[in-house]
């Protein structure tokens, strides 16, 4: 089987008819088989429960399987209609997308088939190559895949999707990572620009802000503290090393989520574990401190999106007044939170119309949204020569 070949979806839900994966599977156990994966971090390094070799496959190619493979596990365990499984989860993605343009509008017309399916897949977790390098591609993106896995529980369970759910999750998680990484006694100073960067892209966000507290409250299926527990472990070990301040934070997240102290202990010693034993197999735990790598790969990133479709957003550009002012001021002085809102809406409208800048719409994407607009003054100076405010 071949993921990155038309036709492997078919050939998977063949396989899994005669080889059924998911027989007599609690949900608690179906969660762990995903993070033992890698799955729950976002470095696949394995398929789950080594269904079949993997050994040929990309990093990208066993994501995909491992996403199929736990949507189908939600669709078994909580099915409430006869819809088939390959039309449940596309009817998923275009309810989503019924709230606001995403990455999947310009495929969701078509016949909801296998076919279909593949894109949306692909789509989903695919990100040129050439644009960010492979690790940071995992760090930002697919580690947030499992918030898709949580969302199609609730569609299966109400056939609909609250866009609030979604954002509430997505704010949850930056709310508490913001907690923990704050929690360092030591910041170096990519600590503090990965904070400022968290920091912005909640404040650019057109929904409210949750406080900590607030944020606890919203995660109440076994499922979601789980995540939020193996996310927040994630966010203290950027340094490779969790120091005792981390620790007492995180035993402390684990008691609020009312997670049992053995699952508490349980995370922080996988997460540990997980990299130590596959670093090798993980580009990014090359780097001494992965903070450091992901805001440093972040703004390289953000940078050639800029530089390889700057005709394009300058063309955009220009034929928004308020935009090209509020960007201008952005660059003498903090934008007012309404000036922000204002400014993420019109981005991402300028987004949707070009499509290698989809990638700031996906879950995730809006973090670098901060960066966005730092670095658009400066890669596209003609475009604000008239627009310069002095102050």
């Amino acid at each position: 089987m071949n993921p990155s070949a038309s036709g492997w979806i078919k050939k998977l839900l063949k396989e899994l008819d005669t080889n059924p994966i998911w027989n007599h599977t609690d949900e608690n156990t179906f969660y762990d088989i995903l993070r033992e994966s890698g799955f729950i971090y976002g470095s696949n390094v394995k398929v789950l429960k080594d269904h079949f070799d993997a050994s040929e496959l990309t990093e990208e190619e066993i994501c995909k399987v491992n996403f199929l493979l736990a949507l189908k596990y939600i669709f078994e365990e909580n099915k409430t209609s006869d819809v088939e499984f390959i039309e449940s989860i596309i009817n998923f993605y275009i309810e989503i997308n019924a709230h606001s343009t995403s990455i999947f509008s310009e495929i969701l017309g078509e016949k909801k088939t296998a076919s279909l399916l593949e894109k949306i897949i692909h789509k989903r977790i695919q990100i040129d190559d050439n644009l960010i390098d492979r690790s940071f591609n995992y760090f930002i993106t697919n580690a947030l895949l499992f918030t898709d896995i949580l969302a199609y529980k609730a569609f299966l369970l109400t056939q609909e999707i609250s866009e609030k759910h979604i954002q509430h999750l997505e704010s949850a998680i930056e709310t508490i990572v913001r907690e923990v990484l704050n929690s360092k006694s030591k910041k170096t100073e990519y600590d503090n620009s990965l904070l400022k960067l968290v920091d912005q892209s909640i404040r650019y966000k057109s929904h409210k802000t949750l406080t900590f507290q607030e944020a606890l409250e919203f995660i109440n299926t076994d499922l979601e503290t789980y995540y939020i527990m193996d996310i927040a472990c994630m966010a203290t070990w950027g340094d490779l090393n969790i120091d005792k301040n981390e620790k007492t934070l995180l035993l402390k997240l684990g008691e609020q989520l009312q997670l049992e102290q053995v699952r508490i202990y349980n995370s922080i010693r996988f997460i540990e574990l997980f990299y130590k034993s596959n670093k090798d197999k993980i580009a990014l735990l090359s780097s001494k401190n992965i903070v450091k790598t992901f805001y440093s790969n972040s703004s390289k990133m953000v940078n050639k999106l800029i530089s390889r479709n700057s005709k394009r957003l300058q063309k955009e550009l220009m034929e928004s007044k308020e935009l090209m002012v509020l960007l201008s001021k952005s660059t003498v002085r903090d934008l007012s939170d309404e000036e922000q809102k204002k400014v993420q809406t019109q981005l991402l409208d300028i987004f949707k119309s070009i499509p290698s800048l989809a990638i700031f719409m996906l879950p995730g994407g809006a973090l670098l949204l901060p960066l966005v607009i730092k670095f658009i003054p400066k890669l596209l100076p003609s475009s604000f020569d008239d627009n310069r405010i002095e102050e």
